[in-house]
């Protein structure tokens, strides 16, 4: 296959291309940054990859590039967490999915010959926030500010059906591997300062990185898969039993809690991405016949902490 991948440097993005490489893929690189891309694709390495630059929301000869490939894999977004959510910041972590898959879905409508599956991120952020509900694939939008990035951001991708391609969207939970929101939550466990965060019954929907890359590659090679996908383990979790988890694996104590009042003095709303949750399953997914390497918590974390 022939891929392009827009924020493929990322944490989920940089892992799907190592795997499309070994397996004999080519890959363009929708890039902002063609010197840090390089750096982490050199040529040596993989020989496939083609850097592409190219500028997320304005029209340009990088669309031109996406005649003639398979798929287009859109995993670009300004991280939600890591600032404080001015207004300044809320309009930039929305326009920065808006209008980057704008872009790529009038990319696709307009090369010849044109791409036949877009598959899209989103997050599972869609479905608001809950200690009791329980969400799947068929459940309402929330009502709060990343549900309303969710469906903006799904709208957009949505269009690229008007050009008859096939369009998959996943929804994210966290994603564990090395780095991530993981690596943040490791080193207090490492000073045996490790514990759970706010109250410790939000629940934590997650899936392990080698998991969501090979739910991608699935979407991108399974023309039965059509339309939104949670891409979450099936075992969510609470709080309070990831920080258990993470103290056993770890051989560290995990009883010194991290109050929801310090990390709301850092990120402001953008703390509730960690206060509030939901517990989400993927029931599209299993019934898709996607297989889980890591469909347990204490199997992902095992693999990814030793």
């Amino acid at each position: 296959m022939k891929i392009a991948i827009s924020g493929a440097t990322g944490f989920v993005g940089s892992r799907l291309v190592k795997r499309l490489q070994t397996e004999g893929n080519r890959i363009l690189v929708l890039t902002r940054n063609t010197n840090f891309a390089q750096k982490v694709f050199p040529s040596s390495t993989f020989p496939n990859v083609e850097i592409i630059s190219y500028t997320p929301r304005v029209s340009g000869a990088w669309q031109d590039a996406i005649a003639g490939c398979d798929g287009v894999v859109n995993l670009a977004g300004e991280p939600i967490a890591e600032e404080r959510w001015t207004p300044e910041r809320k309009q930039e972590l929305l326009n920065s999915r808006k209008l980057g898959t704008q872009k790529i879905v009038e990319a696709i409508a307009q090369v010849n010959p044109r791409p036949t599956v877009l598959v899209n991120a989103s997050a599972i952020g869609y479905y608001g926030t809950s200690e009791t509900a329980t969400f799947d694939e068929n459940s309402p939008a929330g009502q709060d500010f990343l549900s309303q990035i969710c469906q903006e951001w799904e709208r957009e991708a949505r269009k690229v059906k008007d050009a008859g391609v096939r369009l998959v969207i996943l929804r994210f939970g966290i994603v564990l591997g090395h780095g991530g929101a993981l690596g943040k939550m490791i080193t207090p466990f490492k000073l045996f300062a490790g514990g759970p965060i706010g109250s410790g019954q939000q629940w934590f929907s997650w899936i392990h990185l080698d998991d969501i890359v090979s739910l991608i590659i699935q979407a991108l090679t399974q023309s039965t898969m059509d339309g939104v996908y949670n891409a979450t383990a099936p075992h969510p979790v609470r709080m309070n039993e990831l920080s258990t988890t993470m103290g056993e694996v770890m051989n560290r104590p995990s009883w010194l809690p991290v109050p929801g009042f310090a990390l709301e003095a850092m990120l402001g709303d953008g703390a509730k991405v960690v206060l509030e949750g939901q517990q989400v399953l993927p029931q599209r997914t299993v019934d898709s016949g996607f297989q889980y390497e890591y469909p347990n918590l204490q199997s992902a974390l095992t693999q990814i902490l030793k």
